[in-house]
């Protein structure tokens, strides 16, 4: 009965990832809770996630990575990228992932391309090359670079977490740093060589404008009050002509004077206009209402219109929608976007969808890009908020430019501990946090924001169904299963096995999910068949990390699929031959290195 449940427990469990019902890190606690509920797992089980060393490393090293993040060490690689790029596509992404690898090894992936996406694009600008080809590279170098040490992402921590739980020990800082230098370069090789070949130009370099990337001089419209118009004497607040409809009021000309957002209680008078973001079929319906008369003017022309909305005071610019944002699944109108930034959403882009109508009702998702005007003190507010990422480079102003020998300097001591067997890496990432506020490169409130609670809660939620799986001796009935198939196999088979179902699981579920589940079937298969159980350990954690072929197999993917334009096809083709292909080469190379 306890193998049945757990077994139901686990197959809901994979049908809430792939539907997507709730966000994955409640779906994790859910199915905690239904494991306690079920009497699988204790209490004290259940909870076990939340004080699990793997959970705690992960989130000190978010931690970490944003110390180094906010003095804007990593800024200073734009230089090199622009001297040393080269004129072809191919040298590009060679000195990209040689620059991107090594610092997704020691600085968690995700913040990694939040960091660089805005730097390549304008890096792509100035060379004039479209941003299509760079993105996806700049994804999945940062992901084989993540593979080069133990904390390079929480996968590789997790797993070396379940190996010393398991009694084989925790992974060194470099244990398979040799095989993920290795899978980089061949990774990079291939990328360098197909890239031009497979990608479109999906986005062409922008001396393109946003507004044309957008085709928004279709979207806003100037209209003038008239002289009977009942939206005189009113605010724009009184009105309600921006709930009734689909329209947002970008900015009030009276007397030659711009007034921009917030202008809601301003009075409007006879011959102000009004510039609108709206469709022309909107524009008209307002014109026919009986009690509004307004009349529109001619349409922006778009060297008018980015004039008209890039001023002193205002821009226009991108915002990406974060993988830990409480955006998410909630509308701009739920959200009073407006009201909350003080700044306008015009457009949303989702890969290749561009959405322009009825903005307030489109339920938001991570990897959005949201075109958005205001005030330029906005997009100051909008720098420093954990939910949204600006597309452009940092002011230097924001950052702790100082600091950044100091930040280099700990997250070096804490590798440094480590690899050297002094102290446990949790430990010394731990106190690498307390030096990060000690010497002023984090303020104590801001550690709490740089942490990815979305993580941190997906593994503590699902740790408990790996003790549950174990416990009532799911585990073990799989491995049997799966004994009977081994026993006709080389080693190089059955590494290749393990890979291939770990990325497949990575693309349905997680990528921590992925390996909480195979690496207890990995080593009872190992012990079986007398295998090395590291070799099978690294095979299930790099299968889990190297996920390519859709935009949603890993984050890093989903937040460069707005900015580079992409199709869902665009990874299929570029990732599915880099997958095939390490499939192939990192078992041979397990072997090679750590035998079988």
């Amino acid at each position: 009965m306890a193998i049945f449940l757990t077994f139901s427990v686990l197959g809901l469990a994979l049908i809430a990832f792939v539907f997507e019902w709730l966000p994955v890190d409640l779906t994790a606690l859910i199915i905690t809770i239904v494991l306690m509920l079920l009497g699988l797992v204790t209490p004290e089980e259940g909870i076990s996630g939340f004080g699990n060393t793997a959970t705690i490393t992960v989130m000190a090293m978010f931690i970490l990575s944003a110390g180094v993040t906010r003095t804007g060490s990593i800024q200073v690689v734009r230089d090199l990228l622009i001297k040393w790029g080269g004129k072809t596509i191919s040298r590009k992404i060679l000195l990209m992932g040689a620059i991107v690898g090594p610092i997704s090894a020691v600085i968690n992936n995700t913040a990694v391309v939040a960091i660089f996406i805005p730097i390549i694009e304008d890096w792509s600008n100035k060379q004039g090359v479209s941003v299509s080809k760079l993105l996806m590279p700049l994804s999945f170098a940062s992901i084989l670079g993540g593979t080069l040490t133990l904390i390079g992402t929480s996968t590789n921590i997790l797993a070396s977490g379940l190996s010393q739980k398991l009694g084989y020990g925790e992974f060194s800082v470099f244990q398979f740093t040799g095989l993920g230098a290795i899978i980089l370069v061949i990774g990079l090789a291939y990328l360098a060589f197909f890239t031009p070949r497979i990608l479109p130009n999906r986005k062409k370099a922008e001396n393109d404008s946003l507004g044309q990337s957008y085709e928004l001089n279709d979207y806003v419209t100037e209209v003038v009050v008239s002289e009977t118009s009942s939206l005189i004497g009113n605010t724009l607040r009184n009105s309600e002509i921006q709930r009734k409809f689909d329209i947002d009021v970008l900015e009030l000309i009276h007397d030659g004077m711009h007034f921009p957002p917030p202008i809601a209680d301003k009075k409007i008078s006879a011959g102000d206009i009004l510039i609108v973001r709206g469709s022309r079929e909107v524009v008209l319906q307002i014109r026919e209402e009986k009690e509004i008369e307004i009349f529109p003017d001619v349409k922006f022309t778009q060297q008018s219109l980015e004039k008209e909305l890039n001023t002193q005071q205002d821009k226009v610019g991108e915002v990406l929608i974060l993988s830990n944002s409480r955006l998410i699944g909630s509308t701009l109108r739920d959200l009073r976007f407006r009201q909350r930034y003080n700044a306008t959403v015009l457009a949303i882009r989702r890969g290749q969808e561009l959405i322009r109508d009825r903005l307030g009702r489109v339920p938001l998702r991570f990897g959005d890009l949201l075109l958005v005007q205001g005030p330029k003190q906005s997009f100051l507010g909008l720098q420093t908020t954990r939910e949204l990422l600006v597309l452009e480079q940092k002011d230097a102003e924001n950052l702790r430019e100082d600091k950044a020998i100091i930040a280099i300097a700990i997250c070096a001591g804490v590798i440094l501990a480590s690899a050297l067997n002094l102290i446990p890496i949790m430990v010394s990432a731990l106190t690498g946090v307390i030096f990060m506020v000690l010497m002023g490169i984090l303020k104590p409130g801001e550690i709490y924001g740089a942490v990815r609670w979305d993580v941190i809660f997906l593994l503590a939620g699902l740790i408990p169904l790996g003790i549950a799986m174990e416990k009532s001796g799911a585990t073990a009935l799989i491995a049997e299963q799966l004994l009977i198939i081994g026993t006709n196999l080389s080693g190089y088979w059955i590494l290749t096995f393990f890979y291939v179902i770990t990325s497949l699981l990575t693309a349905i579920l997680s990528n921590n999910a992925a390996v909480l589940l195979m690496i207890p079937l990995g080593l009872q298969i190992a012990g079986s068949l007398e295998l090395n159980p590291f070799s099978i350990m690294f095979a299930v954690t790099f299968g889990a990390s190297n996920s390519f072929m859709t935009p949603i197999g890993y984050q890093t993917n989903t937040m460069v699929y707005g900015p580079g334009g992409y199709k869902f096809i665009d990874f299929v083709r570029l990732g599915t031959p880099l997958s095939i292909l390490m499939a192939i080469v990192t078992p041979a190379l397990i072997i090679l290195l750590y035998g079988i």
